[in-house]
């Protein structure tokens, strides 16, 4: 799953919000008698405001600005929260808001942060046949498959002869007289078995699948008397989890600045899942057609799930293939 050495973890530890971080952040030289703050000059920082907490020598501890008397430009009298007996000129310290309740401690600090992740790809034009070739089936059983354009034959680290494609997509089932069901056994990008069973419902028309395949090791039919073919789409498959489009930061195609309007599919937590459920991570079809040119550049935030110091592998890469 998607790990960083400097992975963020911003809490628990005390922290304080508001004006107060800096106790010395103004100072005014003065004096005070009772309630009464005279202020004669300002030697550093901002003007006295309205619930400015106020220290010095002799004035009482807590005191705070109630009132403005005379004066602008932080030269003045002012009323204090707090009678004192100070004597004589003073130095004057004005920090934090007594109305803001500032400085206010807080011990949650904001958690596990996520990350941003970036997929390049340049999916090759699909292809109608390139997995399985067109064939008539003679009975149920076994799809001959043979390695197509854009698609290349290899013996995967579990020792399997597969068919893989250059980028993890959704496959495309056609029969060319009887409606049948072809279900696909190969291997996600990250190499975890995974089944699908797509269904042409008319004969003719191909019925795209929703999963996206890396590897496809194999393919049966349900039936005989009808030729069947087996390709691609450019329904692919994102290469990590995204249950919601919020998640999607960006998408380039084509060397285009502006948002790409393709069609994003949220990743299916059905669990457990299934030969028909969707596509654990999620999928994206861009807005024109792959051409093996065109580069897809995607932008996917990852919550702390995915990535933090307590990720999980299903919260980064979907639940479990079927």
């Amino acid at each position: 799953m998607p790990q960083y050495s400097d992975d963020l973890f911003l809490g628990p530890a005390q922290t304080f919000m508001g004006t107060g971080l800096n106790q010395s952040e103004s100072v005014f030289a003065g004096s005070i008698t009772t309630t009464t703050l005279n202020v004669t000059s300002m030697l550093s920082g901002d003007p006295i405001q309205l619930g400015q907490y106020v220290s010095g020598t002799g004035i009482t501890t807590g005191s705070y600005i109630t009132a403005f008397g005379t004066g602008s430009g932080g030269i003045g009298t002012y009323t204090v929260s707090a009678s004192s007996s100070a004597t004589g000129a003073i130095t004057i310290y004005a920090s934090g808001d007594a109305y803001l309740g500032d400085p206010a401690p807080m011990d949650l600090g904001v958690g596990p942060l996520g990350r941003v992740y970036v997929w390049d790809c340049i999916p090759q034009t699909l292809q109608t046949a390139n997995i399985a070739a067109s064939q008539t089936a003679s009975a149920s059983g076994a799809v001959t498959l043979t390695a197509g354009t854009s698609a290349k034959s290899v013996i995967n680290a579990s020792g399997v002869t597969v068919i893989q494609l250059n980028t993890p997509r959704a496959l495309q089932i056609n029969t060319s007289t009887t409606a049948r069901t072809i279900t696909i056994s190969g291997y996600d990008y990250f190499g975890q078995p995974m089944t699908e069973a797509i269904t042409v419902a008319t004969a003719g028309t191909a019925k795209s699948g929703k999963k996206a395949f890396y590897q496809i090791a194999s393919a049966t039919i349900n039936g005989s008397a009808t030729a069947v073919t087996i390709g691609t789409t450019d329904i692919l498959g994102l290469p990590v989890r995204a249950i919601d489009a919020g998640y999607v930061v960006k998408v380039g195609w084509n060397n285009t600045l502006a948002q790409d309007a393709g069609t994003f599919v949220a990743a299916d937590m059905t669990t457990p899942a299934t030969s028909t459920t969707g596509d654990v991570r999620g999928t994206y079809t861009p807005s024109s057609a792959s051409d093996g040119i065109k580069r897809l550049v995607m932008a996917i935030a990852i919550p702390a799930i995915g990535c933090g110091p307590n990720a999980t592998r299903v919260g980064a890469l979907g639940v479990t293939q079927a």
